[in-house]
């Protein structure tokens, strides 16, 4: 493919794709026998985005659930009244997410159903951790009698409704079961620019699984997809999915036993998988570095998150070669909330970026879609102000230039930001005035 009447870094150009790589660049180049022509009409190319840290099936669900957090929904009035007119399912459950607690406390079967309990109702925490089931969805689930480690009891060894960290167990039990089409997610990702992204979703199962490799054959994701959730043993290595680092969750309601983590983390690296740690709080980041020192690091392990690093913990982030997978635009989207929350001699630790990167840290930058924004101008904005609701500034150290934000959501999470030269993946989308006209992943014109 020859791409011509296209600008790439303010200067009119040419570009001819083979397979999946870019084969040159320049104002000369003639189209060859047999090459497909394309006019960009003067729009101007650029390396996709990529999203190193989302949940395409929750992105998909969201689509289809009620809000029930800010900044939409504020207090426990209005919460009652979005679940009393929400639209359910084929099966009459409605579905919530974006839960905070700023809106109505600790919600539990108890208080749902003194907001509605004429139907059943599902409410999924805005960190994606935890369900929150009114009186008649627990007893639709069985939660009083099944056994799931994650389901909340009371002294009396009552469900309170709220469940831990058990997506499998819940869809497993519900009366649709079916996972959502991603077709939608896959459109709404390319109008954003997104050419690669990287689930994150821990522990796929086989259904789960197979869903995300027909999604990815059929065209429904047309973007390049790397999975952390692929057990180990069952490694994918198909055109535009494959395994990437195993996703190893270091929970801060329960923190695992050293020893365990450890071995876990010696498992995977030797099974030539690299690990990536989910880490939100300082305790759990310090037991992870000491379990990647035990364990051996490998170069190319991730901490995901890293909500909160300690100043003292960069040099043994640097010393350990790992690479920090963080989210600025939760700053954006509830750093009010941390900074109310959060002790304050941790306000600068949060979300760290500039300190990392001048100790020399790999860091990649992404969503955590549907728990954070997925607009990478959103993304990059928050890295470039760190501005919270209200207007506070949380970390003002850690502020990057645009540029360089941009290029941690156009570069693999280790290496140099990509470009459009010679070898380079054929990966890019070209704009013009309007917006996104074009998309090319893996050689293959998608839009």
């Amino acid at each position: 493919m020859l791409l011509t009447n296209v600008v790439v870094d303010g200067a009119p150009t040419r570009i001819r794709l083979a397979g999946s790589i870019i084969d040159g660049t320049g104002p000369d180049l003639e189209r060859r026998a047999g090459e497909r022509v394309v006019d960009c009409a003067g729009g101007t190319a650029e390396p996709g985005y990529t999203d190193h840290h989302l949940h395409l099936h929750a992105l998909a669900a969201v689509r289809r659930s009620v809000r029930c957090g800010p900044p939409q929904i504020v207090d426990g009035g209005a919460l009652a009244t979005a679940l009393a007119t929400a639209a359910a399912d084929d099966n009459g459950w409605v579905r919530g997410v974006g839960y905070a607690e700023t809106v109505a406390g600790d919600l539990d079967s108890d208080a749902l159903d003194l907001m509605c309990a004429d139907r059943p109702i599902r409410i999924c925490h805005r960190s994606g951790a935890m369900w929150m089931v009114n009186g008649i969805g627990a007893r639709l689930l069985g939660l009083d009698t099944a056994d799931h480690p994650g389901i909340e009891r009371g002294p009396d060894g009552t469900a309170t409704g709220r469940i831990f960290r058990a997506d499998d167990w819940l869809r497993e039990r519900l009366p649709t079961n079916r996972f959502p089409d991603l077709a939608a997610v896959g459109a709404e990702l390319l109008s954003l620019g997104i050419t690669s992204v990287t689930d994150a979703t821990p522990d796929l199962d086989a259904a789960a699984l197979a869903h995300l490799r027909s999604s990815v054959a059929c065209g429904a994701l047309a973007q390049r997809v790397q999975l952390l959730g692929v057990r180990l043993g069952h490694d994918v290595t198909e055109p535009r999915i494959s395994t990437g680092p195993y996703k190893i969750v270091v929970a801060d309601s329960g923190l695992p036993d050293l020893d365990d983590l450890t071995a876990r983390i010696r498992a995977a690296h030797d099974v030539g998988r690299s690990v990536a740690v989910y880490c939100v709080t300082r305790e759990a980041l310090i037991l992870t570095l000491v379990a990647l020192a035990d364990a051996g690091p490998t170069g190319h392990d991730r901490i995901e998150h890293a909500a909160i690093v300690p100043p003292d913990l960069i040099d043994e982030l640097v010393r350990l070669r790992v690479t920090v997978v963080t989210q600025p635009g939760f700053l954006a989207d509830r750093g009010h909330d941390y900074l109310r929350e959060v002790d304050p001699a941790d306000h600068d630790n949060l979300y760290r970026c500039a300190s990392l990167i001048d100790a020399g840290v790999p860091v990649a930058l992404s969503s955590d879609a549907p728990y954070g924004p997925l607009d990478p101008a959103e993304i990059i904005d928050a890295a470039v102000t760190r501005r919270v609701p209200g207007g506070r500034i949380a970390g003002p150290s850690e502020r990057v230039t645009a540029a360089d934000a941009a290029g941690r959501l156009r570069t693999p999470a280790r290496g140099s930001p990509a470009r459009l030269v010679r070898g380079a993946p054929a990966d890019l989308v070209i704009r013009d005035s309007s917006g996104l006209t074009h998309a090319v992943i893996a050689g293959e014109m998608v839009r």
